[in-house]
């Protein structure tokens, strides 16, 4: 039988989030009910109550979650009842031309449950990035969910859904950052700090926060950032290269995804350095760049698609770092919340006076 449990919606485009009745089928084959215990509130979710991601309303919204495997359907062999679980938006399918050459991180073709969650007139909902978390229960996919060792908090272990995992990621998986190396991260909201913190991790030696707010520089200091820049009174490019000999830093993590950071990141970088982009820009951004420049500087020009993680591998490895007091994902979690609470946590974020605001069920 359906479960009817409390969710929160978008019901159309820049309208105030709504706590409603959400029917959640039971498990199909290859799908997967997962109580939910925690989720982040990202901004990805802000992007689709604003209309910012497509016009799919009413979406159901949430997706950083961890919780406990409830029921599975037919065929189901990664997950069983009583697993505690992150859920993750790629599921990889082992089959397309990704996966194929051996580049699963990549997966073009990712799944996602194929029964819809529906409000109790029937009307269908569209899960955040295939997830849907901001619920009591929710239906994914079972490869979007990865077993963890429960010992993590799920207010914490959930953040590694999407933007601890991305920044993380960016750094290590598409940065590629050495022992010895110097980074930059422009931004540092919860995806920049988590950049820091896996450069840290990785050996960087200089480590060098841009932002405009003071606040957000303080929480990158904790997360192992040996520098930080104010760019609000000072030119970031000039201040990178200050800091690194005059040369530039040999990786810049571009977390917030504008024309303007992109170019700072760009001409930051050392000769032949590597540029990461992991913040998402809207569709009608647009940068301009002397073509010589990009082929004089050499080097590589990237873009970061989920810290190019692999689920299975790096959410239980990032898991037992966190247990080994080496990567504080608490750090991350600036306060706990309830359902009806998420509308003040979409401020919140936007005047950033928080990394991470947790829905706690």
């Amino acid at each position: 039988m359906p479960s009817t449990v409390k969710g929160v919606i978008a019901r159309s485009k820049g309208a105030d989030v709504e706590v409603v009745d959400v029917l959640v089928p039971d498990p199909g084959p290859g799908e997967v009910v997962v109580t939910v215990e925690a989720c982040g509130v990202c901004h990805t979710d802000l992007h689709y109550r604003q209309g910012g991601i497509n016009d799919e309303f009413p979406f159901l919204l949430g997706h950083e979650a961890a919780g406990t495997v409830e029921a599975v359907g037919e065929g189901v062999t990664e997950v069983a009842p009583g697993d505690f679980v992150i859920l993750n938006w790629r599921a990889v399918c082992g089959q397309c031309r990704a996966c194929a050459k051996g580049e699963p991180w990549y997966c073009f073709n990712t799944a996602n449950a194929t029964q819809k969650m529906t409000l109790t007139d029937g009307t269908e909902l569209s899960p955040a990035l295939g997830i849907g978390a901001f619920i009591e229960k929710t239906l994914v996919a079972a490869g979007q969910c990865t077993k963890v060792d429960r010992e993590a908090s799920a207010a914490a272990a959930g953040l590694l859904g999407c933007g601890i995992m991305a920044g993380f990621g960016a750094a290590v998986n598409t940065g590629g950052v050495r022992r010895g190396d110097s980074v930059a991260v422009i931004g540092c909201g919860g995806v920049g700090c988590a950049a820091i913190a896996g450069a840290a991790l990785a050996g960087a030696t200089t480590i060098i926060a841009v932002d405009l707010d003071e606040r957000k520089l303080e929480s990158a200091k904790g997360f192992g950032a040996t520098h930080t820049v104010n760019s609000s009174g000072r030119d970031p490019i000039v201040a990178i290269q200050e800091l690194t000999g005059g040369f530039g830093a040999d990786l810049v993590v571009d977390a917030v995804g504008r024309p303007e950071t992109y170019e700072q990141a760009f001409y930051a970088r050392d000769l032949a350095g590597t540029v990461v982009l992991v913040g998402v820009p809207t569709p009608d951004m647009k940068i301009e760049l002397p073509l010589l420049d990009v082929f004089g500087r050499g080097g590589s020009l990237k873009s970061s698609w989920y810290g190019d993680c692999l689920p299975s591998r790096d959410f239980p490895m990032l898991i037992d770092l966190y247990r080994q007091g080496r990567f504080d994902l608490d750090g991350f979690v600036s306060e706990t919340i309830a359902l009806d609470e998420i509308e003040g946590a979409f401020s919140k974020m936007e005047r950033g006076e928080v990394l991470r605001s947790v829905v706690v069920l």
